[in-house]
């Protein structure tokens, strides 16, 4: 698989806005299954964080006062993740505010989002629920760190990742995956994937 970056936000709420931002982001690039390369930076949006968010999260309002400006941080998360594709556990939370903050600092994002979430619906039905740490737990794949952070979600979610591929191998015959199949193959209905899988790797 190509280099791919998996990325992670934590914000003050569901939907990017004047008083919903970012708090901290985090990226890893993902080369041949192994995470090669990590960022991860606190982002003062000069916003409030709300109790029941600092609760989840462990960031506070305090917290982000010393932590660099969110323009700062996008720029240079925007920089480190360059034109690589895009991988979020339920990216259609972390797309919104991924282009929401680039688009404060005038950049516009280049590259597709494929989602771990919708790819382990598929893949992976026998697990109890579809919810990060629960697929870590259940395919005994390493603890990365305090969930709701961050860089150990982005981690999370990229040895769910390397988990969903060595799947494809195994059961499909895949050895080879591309993120463009990847963006297909979550939005194939789960009673079509495994005919779906079949054509790709030839054997229809």
């Amino acid at each position: 698989m190509e280099r791919i970056a998996v990325i992670d936000f934590e914000t003050t709420g569901i939907s990017p806005g004047a008083d919903c931002r970012a708090t901290e982001i985090a990226a890893v690039l993902v080369e041949n299954g192994r995470v090669v390369d990590r960022y991860q930076s606190l982002m003062n949006a000069g916003v409030r964080v709300p109790a029941f968010i600092e609760q989840l999260t462990g960031i506070s309002t305090a917290m982000l006062k010393s932590a660099p400006s969110a323009a700062t941080v996008m720029a240079e998360v925007a920089d480190f993740v360059g034109a690589a594709p895009l991988v979020a556990h339920n990216a259609a939370f972390d797309q919104k505010f991924w282009d929401a903050e680039l688009a404060r600092i005038g950049r516009e994002r280049q590259q597709p989002f494929a989602c771990s979430l919708l790819l382990a619906r598929r893949l992976l039905p026998d697990a109890p629920n579809h919810k990060l740490g629960t697929l870590t737990r259940w395919a005994g794949l390493p603890a990365t760190g305090q969930a709701h952070r961050a860089l150990a979600d982005a981690e999370m979610a990229a040895n769910l990742l390397g988990h969903l591929h060595e799947r494809l191998a195994s059961h499909y015959g895949l050895r080879q995956v591309s993120h463009p199949l990847l963006c297909q193959l979550q939005k194939v209905p789960a009673a079509k994937v495994d005919a779906f899988l079949a054509r790709a790797a030839g054997r229809a």
